[in-house]
């Protein structure tokens, strides 16, 4: 970490996770601080890209998403031309909300979130269409027993 988090800096941050939609004023009255110092921390920690763009969480399931998939890939293709098509191919795809590369029997993983199986079906023969994989395996959550986008900022040793 190149920028120094005091003890107000991490009241800030754990605010801005809690809620980034509160007032500039609500966030200086939980940190017991006034609104301009409060500011150009936040300005700051920007500054310093410890705090990124800020987003709404939507519920996937209100608005209808209500399947999510776990999706494996293994490749046998590892050649830089490849992998450029492939993430090209997931950047596009508004489906995945997560992929990460992995370390393991597994190349990848997505996190895919649709209306429904069919709806999957077609994202995955979009996907092979575009770019070849070995193997494809997909895992159907069943329940989301916990997602959030905080991090522990318990453990963040303050200047």
């Amino acid at each position: 970490m190149t920028v120094r988090i005091d003890a107000t800096d991490k009241k800030i941050l754990a605010e801005l996770q809690r809620d980034a939609g509160q007032s500039l004023d609500e966030i200086a009255r939980q940190v017991g601080s006034s609104k301009t110092p409060v500011w150009n921390r936040i300005r700051k920690l920007r500054d310093a890209g410890v705090v990124g763009r800020q987003t709404m969480i939507l519920d996937a399931e209100e608005l209808g998403f209500e399947a999510c998939f776990f999706v494996l890939i293994r490749t046998s293709e590892h050649e830089a031309s490849w992998q450029a098509k492939f993430l090209k191919a997931l950047q596009e795809r508004p489906e995945v909300q997560e992929a990460h590369r992995l370390a393991g029997d597994i190349d990848y993983i997505l996190k895919v979130r649709v209306k429904n199986a069919r709806a999957y079906d077609k994202f995955y023969q979009a996907l092979i269409s575009e770019v070849r994989v070995h193997n494809v395996t997909a895992l159907l959550s069943m329940e989301e027993i916990k997602s959030t986008t905080l991090l522990p900022l318990d453990q963040i040793e303050v200047e």
